[in-house]
Protein backbone atom coordinates (compact mmCIF):
# COMPACT_ATOMS: atom_id res chain seq x y z
CA UNK A 1 0.00 0.00 0.00
CA UNK A 2 1.48 3.38 -0.85
CA UNK A 3 2.34 5.70 1.90
CA UNK A 4 0.78 8.76 2.75
CA UNK A 5 2.80 11.88 2.25
CA UNK A 6 3.47 13.85 5.65
CA UNK A 7 4.47 17.22 5.59
CA UNK A 8 6.31 19.07 8.58
CA UNK A 9 6.11 22.21 7.86
CA UNK A 10 8.65 23.86 10.39
CA UNK A 11 11.37 21.22 8.38
CA UNK A 12 10.23 22.73 5.16
CA UNK A 13 12.46 25.15 3.20
CA UNK A 14 10.36 28.05 1.42
CA UNK A 15 10.77 26.43 -1.95
CA UNK A 16 8.97 23.13 -0.56
CA UNK A 17 6.58 25.12 1.34
CA UNK A 18 5.67 27.01 -1.72
CA UNK A 19 5.50 23.84 -3.51
CA UNK A 20 2.47 22.38 -1.67
CA UNK A 21 0.68 25.53 -2.59
CA UNK A 22 0.70 24.11 -6.11
CA UNK A 23 -2.53 22.70 -7.99
CA UNK A 24 -2.58 20.74 -11.03
CA UNK A 25 -2.24 22.91 -13.96
CA UNK A 26 -4.02 21.68 -17.53
CA UNK A 27 -1.30 22.26 -20.37
CA UNK A 28 -4.28 23.24 -22.66
CA UNK A 29 -2.34 23.97 -26.10
CA UNK A 30 -2.93 20.74 -27.41
CA UNK A 31 -6.71 20.77 -26.15
CA UNK A 32 -7.02 24.23 -28.07
CA UNK A 33 -5.82 22.80 -31.43
CA UNK A 34 -8.00 20.29 -31.12
CA UNK A 35 -10.96 22.37 -29.92
CA UNK A 36 -11.02 24.74 -32.75
CA UNK A 37 -12.05 22.49 -35.93
CA UNK A 38 -15.00 21.06 -33.44
CA UNK A 39 -16.14 24.90 -32.55
CA UNK A 40 -16.03 25.43 -36.25
CA UNK A 41 -17.98 23.04 -37.49
CA UNK A 42 -20.73 23.62 -35.15
CA UNK A 43 -20.63 26.72 -36.34
CA UNK A 44 -21.35 26.04 -39.76
CA UNK A 45 -23.29 22.39 -39.13
CA UNK A 46 -25.00 23.35 -35.99
CA UNK A 47 -27.07 20.58 -35.21
CA UNK A 48 -25.73 18.07 -37.46
CA UNK A 49 -22.16 18.33 -36.04
CA UNK A 50 -23.57 17.81 -32.46
CA UNK A 51 -25.17 14.95 -33.61
CA UNK A 52 -21.62 13.48 -35.20
CA UNK A 53 -19.67 14.62 -32.43
CA UNK A 54 -21.66 12.83 -29.95
CA UNK A 55 -22.12 9.49 -32.03
CA UNK A 56 -18.10 9.80 -32.17
CA UNK A 57 -17.42 11.23 -28.76
CA UNK A 58 -19.97 10.06 -26.38
CA UNK A 59 -20.62 6.76 -28.21
CA UNK A 60 -24.16 8.23 -27.91
CA UNK A 61 -26.74 7.12 -30.46
CA UNK A 62 -28.30 10.39 -31.16
CA UNK A 63 -29.22 12.13 -34.05
CA UNK A 64 -30.00 15.89 -35.18
CA UNK A 65 -33.41 16.04 -34.70
CA UNK A 66 -33.66 14.53 -31.33
CA UNK A 67 -30.81 16.79 -29.78
CA UNK A 68 -33.58 17.98 -27.43
CA UNK A 69 -34.94 16.17 -24.50
CA UNK A 70 -39.23 15.92 -24.81
CA UNK A 71 -41.43 16.00 -22.08
CA UNK A 72 -41.70 12.62 -22.18
CA UNK A 73 -38.30 12.00 -21.42
CA UNK A 74 -38.45 14.22 -18.60
CA UNK A 75 -41.86 11.76 -17.38
CA UNK A 76 -39.87 9.08 -18.23
CA UNK A 77 -36.97 9.76 -15.88
CA UNK A 78 -39.32 10.20 -13.07
CA UNK A 79 -40.15 6.98 -13.74
CA UNK A 80 -36.81 5.52 -14.04
CA UNK A 81 -35.40 7.42 -10.65
CA UNK A 82 -36.11 6.05 -7.20
CA UNK A 83 -39.15 7.40 -5.59
CA UNK A 84 -36.20 7.91 -2.72
CA UNK A 85 -33.93 9.83 -4.64
CA UNK A 86 -35.96 11.91 -5.80
CA UNK A 87 -36.88 13.01 -2.32
CA UNK A 88 -33.57 13.40 -2.07
CA UNK A 89 -33.24 16.01 -4.60
CA UNK A 90 -36.51 18.02 -3.60
CA UNK A 91 -34.75 18.58 0.02
CA UNK A 92 -31.32 19.36 -1.35
CA UNK A 93 -33.12 21.83 -4.33
CA UNK A 94 -35.10 23.51 -1.45
CA UNK A 95 -31.95 24.43 0.76
CA UNK A 96 -30.04 25.53 -2.51
CA UNK A 97 -33.28 27.43 -3.21
CA UNK A 98 -33.48 29.31 0.08
CA UNK A 99 -30.16 30.09 0.54
CA UNK A 100 -30.30 31.63 -3.00
CA UNK A 101 -33.47 33.64 -2.41
CA UNK A 102 -32.00 35.23 0.86
CA UNK A 103 -28.91 36.15 -0.99
CA UNK A 104 -30.96 38.05 -4.02
CA UNK A 105 -30.20 41.95 -3.56
CA UNK A 106 -33.12 44.03 -3.50
CA UNK A 107 -34.42 45.03 -6.69
CA UNK A 108 -33.71 48.67 -7.28
CA UNK A 109 -32.00 51.56 -4.42
CA UNK A 110 -31.63 55.23 -5.24
CA UNK A 111 -30.17 57.54 -2.49
CA UNK A 112 -30.24 61.41 -2.09
CA UNK A 113 -26.48 61.83 -2.43
CA UNK A 114 -26.86 65.86 -1.76
CA UNK A 115 -29.87 67.80 -2.16
CA UNK A 116 -31.42 67.34 -5.60
CA UNK A 117 -29.10 64.58 -6.61
CA UNK A 118 -29.97 61.28 -6.88
CA UNK A 119 -28.11 57.93 -7.55
CA UNK A 120 -28.30 54.10 -7.11
CA UNK A 121 -28.62 50.61 -8.39
CA UNK A 122 -30.67 48.70 -10.23
CA UNK A 123 -30.73 44.70 -10.46
CA UNK A 124 -31.89 42.67 -13.36
CA UNK A 125 -31.30 39.23 -14.70
CA UNK A 126 -28.96 38.25 -17.55
CA UNK A 127 -30.79 37.16 -20.72
CA UNK A 128 -29.98 33.78 -21.07
CA UNK A 129 -27.75 31.21 -19.64
CA UNK A 130 -26.58 27.72 -20.39
CA UNK A 131 -25.45 25.28 -17.76
CA UNK A 132 -23.21 22.69 -18.68
CA UNK A 133 -24.06 19.63 -16.58
CA UNK A 134 -21.15 17.14 -17.06
CA UNK A 135 -21.67 13.09 -17.47
CA UNK A 136 -18.28 11.01 -17.97
CA UNK A 137 -18.49 8.20 -16.15
CA UNK A 138 -21.47 9.41 -13.68
CA UNK A 139 -24.25 11.40 -13.18
CA UNK A 140 -24.31 14.96 -11.34
CA UNK A 141 -27.72 15.79 -10.59
CA UNK A 142 -25.56 17.99 -7.95
CA UNK A 143 -24.30 20.46 -10.93
CA UNK A 144 -27.97 20.53 -12.22
CA UNK A 145 -29.33 22.54 -8.98
CA UNK A 146 -26.08 24.30 -7.76
CA UNK A 147 -26.26 25.87 -11.33
CA UNK A 148 -29.44 26.02 -12.47
CA UNK A 149 -31.33 26.98 -9.07
CA UNK A 150 -29.79 30.05 -8.52
CA UNK A 151 -30.36 31.22 -12.25
CA UNK A 152 -34.20 30.69 -11.51
CA UNK A 153 -34.01 32.32 -8.13
CA UNK A 154 -32.31 35.43 -10.60
CA UNK A 155 -35.20 35.38 -12.96
CA UNK A 156 -32.89 34.69 -16.31
CA UNK A 157 -35.56 34.39 -18.93
CA UNK A 158 -34.06 32.23 -21.17
CA UNK A 159 -31.81 28.94 -19.10
CA UNK A 160 -30.89 25.95 -20.52
CA UNK A 161 -29.24 23.03 -19.60
CA UNK A 162 -26.80 21.48 -21.75
CA UNK A 163 -25.24 17.46 -21.06
CA UNK A 164 -23.52 15.05 -23.08
CA UNK A 165 -25.92 12.28 -24.31
CA UNK A 166 -25.44 8.56 -22.45
CA UNK A 167 -25.13 5.55 -25.37
CA UNK A 168 -28.51 5.41 -25.47
CA UNK A 169 -28.55 8.71 -26.81
CA UNK A 170 -30.69 9.80 -24.21
CA UNK A 171 -30.33 12.54 -21.08
CA UNK A 172 -29.47 10.94 -17.76
CA UNK A 173 -32.56 10.17 -15.95
CA UNK A 174 -31.63 12.17 -12.78
CA UNK A 175 -30.12 15.04 -14.47
CA UNK A 176 -33.66 15.31 -16.20
CA UNK A 177 -35.31 15.23 -12.63
CA UNK A 178 -33.62 17.59 -10.84
CA UNK A 179 -33.63 19.79 -13.81
CA UNK A 180 -37.50 20.00 -13.71
CA UNK A 181 -37.65 20.43 -9.92
CA UNK A 182 -35.17 22.86 -10.01
CA UNK A 183 -37.67 25.02 -13.01
CA UNK A 184 -35.67 24.04 -15.95
CA UNK A 185 -37.49 21.97 -19.19
CA UNK A 186 -34.78 22.96 -21.76
CA UNK A 187 -32.27 20.50 -21.80
CA UNK A 188 -30.18 19.42 -24.81
CA UNK A 189 -28.32 16.92 -25.27
CA UNK A 190 -24.78 18.99 -26.65
CA UNK A 191 -21.85 17.77 -24.60
CA UNK A 192 -17.83 18.80 -24.62
CA UNK A 193 -16.32 21.41 -26.76
CA UNK A 194 -19.20 20.99 -28.98
CA UNK A 195 -21.83 21.81 -26.66
CA UNK A 196 -20.19 25.11 -25.90
CA UNK A 197 -20.07 25.95 -29.30
CA UNK A 198 -23.87 25.12 -29.31
CA UNK A 199 -24.70 27.62 -26.72
CA UNK A 200 -21.93 30.68 -28.14
CA UNK A 201 -23.63 30.57 -31.77
CA UNK A 202 -26.69 28.60 -31.29
CA UNK A 203 -28.02 26.19 -33.86
CA UNK A 204 -31.85 25.17 -35.16
CA UNK A 205 -32.33 23.83 -31.99
CA UNK A 206 -30.06 24.71 -29.28
CA UNK A 207 -30.54 28.41 -28.90
CA UNK A 208 -27.78 30.73 -28.44
CA UNK A 209 -27.17 32.11 -24.76
CA UNK A 210 -24.89 35.23 -23.59
CA UNK A 211 -23.31 33.13 -20.78
CA UNK A 212 -22.49 29.36 -19.61
CA UNK A 213 -21.36 28.34 -16.01
CA UNK A 214 -20.84 24.81 -14.51
CA UNK A 215 -17.71 23.00 -14.42
CA UNK A 216 -16.27 20.44 -16.90
CA UNK A 217 -12.80 18.74 -18.79
CA UNK A 218 -9.90 20.49 -20.49
CA UNK A 219 -11.96 20.26 -23.54
CA UNK A 220 -14.89 22.41 -21.75
CA UNK A 221 -12.36 24.84 -20.47
CA UNK A 222 -10.53 25.26 -24.12
CA UNK A 223 -13.65 25.79 -25.72
CA UNK A 224 -14.73 28.55 -23.64
CA UNK A 225 -11.32 30.31 -23.85
CA UNK A 226 -11.28 30.31 -27.00
CA UNK A 227 -15.20 31.85 -27.42
CA UNK A 228 -14.58 34.26 -24.89
CA UNK A 229 -15.34 36.85 -27.22
CA UNK A 230 -18.72 35.41 -28.38
CA UNK A 231 -19.84 33.96 -24.53
CA UNK A 232 -19.16 35.26 -21.23
CA UNK A 233 -17.38 31.41 -20.08
CA UNK A 234 -18.57 32.16 -16.38
CA UNK A 235 -16.21 31.26 -13.49
CA UNK A 236 -13.44 29.33 -13.67
CA UNK A 237 -13.87 25.83 -11.85
CA UNK A 238 -10.71 23.58 -12.02
CA UNK A 239 -9.58 19.88 -10.45
CA UNK A 240 -11.40 20.19 -7.00
CA UNK A 241 -9.35 20.92 -3.86
CA UNK A 242 -9.78 20.98 0.14
CA UNK A 243 -7.81 21.45 3.65
CA UNK A 244 -9.52 19.58 6.65
CA UNK A 245 -8.10 21.75 9.39
CA UNK A 246 -7.73 20.21 13.06
CA UNK A 247 -7.15 21.14 16.16
CA UNK A 248 -6.39 19.33 19.81
CA UNK A 249 -9.80 18.69 20.22
CA UNK A 250 -10.56 16.77 17.04
CA UNK A 251 -11.09 13.72 16.11
CA UNK A 252 -8.50 12.32 13.76
CA UNK A 253 -10.52 9.18 12.28
CA UNK A 254 -13.46 11.62 11.67
CA UNK A 255 -10.78 14.06 9.68
CA UNK A 256 -9.67 11.41 7.76
CA UNK A 257 -13.31 10.85 6.80
CA UNK A 258 -13.61 14.42 5.48
CA UNK A 259 -9.97 14.19 4.08
CA UNK A 260 -10.98 11.75 1.38
CA UNK A 261 -14.04 13.78 0.23
CA UNK A 262 -12.40 15.77 -2.43
CA UNK A 263 -9.26 13.46 -2.82
CA UNK A 264 -11.31 11.00 -4.70
CA UNK A 265 -12.51 13.32 -7.35
CA UNK A 266 -8.99 12.43 -9.54
CA UNK A 267 -5.38 12.15 -9.47
CA UNK A 268 -5.69 15.89 -10.30
CA UNK A 269 -7.51 17.19 -7.39
CA UNK A 270 -5.44 17.98 -4.22
CA UNK A 271 -6.71 17.76 -0.58
CA UNK A 272 -4.84 18.05 2.86
CA UNK A 273 -4.77 17.71 6.47
CA UNK A 274 -3.34 20.74 8.25
CA UNK A 275 -3.38 20.08 12.34
CA UNK A 276 -0.47 20.73 14.87
CA UNK A 277 -1.66 17.71 16.86
CA UNK A 278 0.20 14.63 16.34
CA UNK A 279 -2.25 12.52 17.83
CA UNK A 280 -4.66 13.46 15.09
CA UNK A 281 -2.00 13.00 12.33
CA UNK A 282 -1.59 9.00 14.11
CA UNK A 283 -5.42 8.63 14.30
CA UNK A 284 -5.89 9.75 10.61
CA UNK A 285 -2.68 7.43 9.41
CA UNK A 286 -4.26 4.60 11.19
CA UNK A 287 -8.13 5.04 9.74
CA UNK A 288 -7.42 5.71 5.91
CA UNK A 289 -6.47 2.28 4.77
CA UNK A 290 -9.91 1.09 6.65
CA UNK A 291 -11.58 3.79 4.58
CA UNK A 292 -10.28 2.75 1.72
CA UNK A 293 -11.22 -0.61 1.83
CA UNK A 294 -14.88 0.04 1.86
CA UNK A 295 -14.39 2.56 -1.33
CA UNK A 296 -14.38 1.47 -5.19
CA UNK A 297 -11.18 0.41 -6.90
CA UNK A 298 -11.41 3.43 -8.95
CA UNK A 299 -11.67 6.21 -6.17
CA UNK A 300 -8.68 4.36 -4.20
CA UNK A 301 -6.45 4.99 -7.13
CA UNK A 302 -7.43 8.42 -7.49
CA UNK A 303 -7.17 9.32 -3.23
CA UNK A 304 -3.95 7.25 -3.10
CA UNK A 305 -2.78 9.19 -6.39
CA UNK A 306 -3.51 12.53 -4.42
CA UNK A 307 -2.42 11.72 -0.78
CA UNK A 308 0.50 10.15 -1.27
CA UNK A 309 1.90 12.67 -3.54
CA UNK A 310 2.94 16.18 -3.85
CA UNK A 311 -0.39 18.07 -3.89
CA UNK A 312 -2.00 15.96 -0.96
CA UNK A 313 -1.84 14.37 2.26
CA UNK A 314 -0.81 15.54 6.38
CA UNK A 315 0.92 19.00 7.33
CA UNK A 316 2.16 18.70 11.14
CA UNK A 317 2.45 22.35 12.08
CA UNK A 318 3.86 23.74 15.49
CA UNK A 319 0.27 25.57 16.04
CA UNK A 320 -2.85 26.21 15.22
CA UNK A 321 -1.55 29.85 14.13
CA UNK A 322 1.00 28.57 12.07
CA UNK A 323 -2.00 25.80 10.28
CA UNK A 324 -4.32 28.67 9.65
CA UNK A 325 -1.82 30.50 8.12
CA UNK A 326 -1.04 27.97 5.56
CA UNK A 327 -4.79 27.66 4.47
CA UNK A 328 -4.90 31.52 4.21
CA UNK A 329 -2.02 31.13 2.29
CA UNK A 330 -3.39 28.47 0.09
CA UNK A 331 -6.92 29.31 0.03
CA UNK A 332 -9.04 26.20 -0.59
CA UNK A 333 -11.86 25.65 -2.46
CA UNK A 334 -13.11 23.49 0.67
CA UNK A 335 -12.17 24.32 3.95
CA UNK A 336 -13.37 22.09 7.10
CA UNK A 337 -12.67 23.02 10.39
CA UNK A 338 -12.76 19.78 12.88
CA UNK A 339 -12.93 21.42 16.81
CA UNK A 340 -15.17 21.59 19.20
CA UNK A 341 -15.10 24.90 19.18
CA UNK A 342 -14.83 25.85 15.66
CA UNK A 343 -16.35 29.09 15.71
CA UNK A 344 -13.08 30.63 17.54
CA UNK A 345 -11.04 30.40 14.30
CA UNK A 346 -13.59 31.61 12.15
CA UNK A 347 -12.36 35.15 12.42
CA UNK A 348 -8.95 34.21 11.26
CA UNK A 349 -9.85 32.35 8.29
CA UNK A 350 -10.08 34.61 5.65
CA UNK A 351 -8.83 32.78 2.40
CA UNK A 352 -11.26 30.00 1.08
CA UNK A 353 -14.71 29.63 -0.90
CA UNK A 354 -16.59 27.80 1.62
CA UNK A 355 -15.52 27.11 5.09
CA UNK A 356 -17.62 24.39 6.89
CA UNK A 357 -18.16 24.63 10.91
CA UNK A 358 -17.44 21.67 12.96
CA UNK A 359 -17.01 17.64 12.62
CA UNK A 360 -20.86 17.43 12.21
CA UNK A 361 -20.44 19.58 9.04
CA UNK A 362 -18.43 17.43 6.47
CA UNK A 363 -18.17 18.51 2.95
CA UNK A 364 -20.39 16.14 1.87
CA UNK A 365 -22.93 17.74 3.01
CA UNK A 366 -21.41 21.22 1.63
CA UNK A 367 -21.07 19.33 -1.72
CA UNK A 368 -25.00 18.08 -1.68
CA UNK A 369 -27.51 19.54 0.86
CA UNK A 370 -26.41 22.53 2.89
CA UNK A 371 -27.52 25.06 0.85
CA UNK A 372 -24.93 27.88 -0.23
CA UNK A 373 -23.60 26.83 -3.97
CA UNK A 374 -20.80 23.94 -4.22
CA UNK A 375 -19.05 25.42 -7.12
CA UNK A 376 -16.60 26.85 -6.07
CA UNK A 377 -13.37 28.90 -7.23
CA UNK A 378 -9.99 26.80 -7.55
CA UNK A 379 -6.52 27.24 -7.47
CA UNK A 380 -6.36 30.35 -5.64
CA UNK A 381 -8.90 31.97 -7.11
CA UNK A 382 -10.32 32.32 -3.82
CA UNK A 383 -8.15 34.51 -2.74
CA UNK A 384 -10.15 37.18 -4.82
CA UNK A 385 -13.71 35.38 -6.17
CA UNK A 386 -16.71 34.34 -4.61
CA UNK A 387 -19.00 31.35 -4.65
CA UNK A 388 -21.31 30.96 -7.75
CA UNK A 389 -24.42 32.54 -6.79
CA UNK A 390 -27.58 34.78 -8.00
CA UNK A 391 -24.77 37.33 -8.08
CA UNK A 392 -23.59 35.42 -11.21
CA UNK A 393 -26.90 35.62 -13.02
CA UNK A 394 -27.32 39.36 -12.47
CA UNK A 395 -25.85 42.67 -13.20
CA UNK A 396 -26.29 45.97 -12.06
CA UNK A 397 -27.22 48.93 -13.94
CA UNK A 398 -26.07 52.40 -12.26
CA UNK A 399 -29.47 55.08 -11.88
CA UNK A 400 -29.22 58.76 -12.05
CA UNK A 401 -31.58 61.37 -11.15
CA UNK A 402 -30.91 65.36 -10.55
CA UNK A 403 -33.08 67.81 -10.28
CA UNK A 404 -33.04 71.32 -11.35
CA UNK A 405 -32.01 72.67 -8.33
CA UNK A 406 -29.35 70.03 -8.09
CA UNK A 407 -27.75 70.59 -11.57
CA UNK A 408 -27.20 74.42 -10.90
CA UNK A 409 -25.01 73.23 -8.12
CA UNK A 410 -23.08 70.41 -9.64
CA UNK A 411 -23.01 72.16 -13.09
CA UNK A 412 -20.06 74.35 -12.69
CA UNK A 413 -18.18 71.57 -11.07
CA UNK A 414 -18.59 69.10 -14.07
CA UNK A 415 -17.68 71.95 -16.73
CA UNK A 416 -14.35 72.79 -14.57
CA UNK A 417 -13.28 68.97 -14.84
CA UNK A 418 -14.17 68.47 -18.82
CA UNK A 419 -12.50 71.89 -18.98
CA UNK A 420 -9.01 70.60 -17.42
CA UNK A 421 -9.56 67.17 -18.94
CA UNK A 422 -9.72 68.96 -22.34
CA UNK A 423 -13.14 67.56 -23.30
CA UNK A 424 -15.01 70.37 -24.98
CA UNK A 425 -18.28 68.86 -26.02
CA UNK A 426 -18.83 68.11 -22.16
CA UNK A 427 -17.84 71.03 -21.12
CA UNK A 428 -20.23 72.88 -23.53
CA UNK A 429 -22.85 70.34 -22.28
CA UNK A 430 -23.27 71.56 -19.03
CA UNK A 431 -22.05 75.16 -19.82
CA UNK A 432 -24.41 78.38 -20.68
CA UNK A 433 -25.14 76.77 -23.85
CA UNK A 434 -27.61 74.62 -21.87
CA UNK A 435 -29.44 77.14 -20.48
CA UNK A 436 -29.24 79.32 -24.51
CA UNK A 437 -30.77 75.80 -25.74
CA UNK A 438 -33.72 75.59 -23.22
CA UNK A 439 -34.11 79.22 -24.52
CA UNK A 440 -33.30 80.93 -20.78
Amino acid sequence: MPQISVHTLSELSAEARAALLRRAESDLGPFLDKVAPIIAAVREEGDEALARFGREFDRAAVTADAIAATPEDFDAAFKAVEPEMIETLETAIDNVRRFHEAQMPEEMWLKEMSPGVFAGERVTPIPSVACYVPRGKGSFPSVVMMTAVPAVVAGVPQLVIITPPGPDGGVDAATLVAARLAGVEKVYKAGGSQGIAAVAYGTATVPKCVKVVGPGSPWIVAAKRLLADRIDPGPPAGPSEAIVIADETANGRVAALDLLNEAEHGPDSSAYLVTPSKRVVEEALAAIPGYWAQMGEERVGFSQAVLCGPRGGIVLTETMDEAIAFVNDYAPEHLQVHSKAPFDYLGALRNAGEILLGEHTPIAIGNFMLGPNAVLPTNLAALTRSPLGVHDYLKLTSIGHVTKAGYARLAPHAERFARYEGFDAHANAVSTLRDDAFGK
